[in-house]
């Protein structure tokens, strides 16, 4: 009757693991096909989405390429004028105090 021997643990993979060298040997328990059917089942049923199982052809990619371009661009510009409303704004009012100052 022999005592079971121990392994040691090397010490490499992440911190959060410790010393458990088996979280590397181990293989998932549940296949991803699973996980997908059950993803897609939950976001049709709360958010009403329909995940697209198909490939896109060129002409789609680039619609939703421009799409997005389009959208960056508005954001850009959008952003660009308030950042100069802003900057005009302390600008007139560092020349104000800096004129009251000065005709003291």
């Amino acid at each position: 009757m022999s005592r079971k021997g121990r392994r040691h643990s090397t010490g490499f993979g992440y911190i959060g693991f410790g010393n458990n060298q088996s979280t590397f040997n181990q293989k998932t328990s549940t296949p991803f096909s699973v996980y997908k059917e059950k993803l897609d089942l939950e976001a049709h049923l709360h958010y009403e989405m329909h995940f697209l199982h198909k490939d896109l052809s060129k002409s789609d990619k680039q619609k939703i390429k421009d799409k997005i371009r389009e959208q960056e661009r508005k954001d850009f510009i959008k952003t660009a004028i308030v950042s100069i409303v802003i900057f005009l704004g302390v600008a007139y009012l560092a020349y104000y105090l800096i004129n009251q100052i000065l005709s003291h």
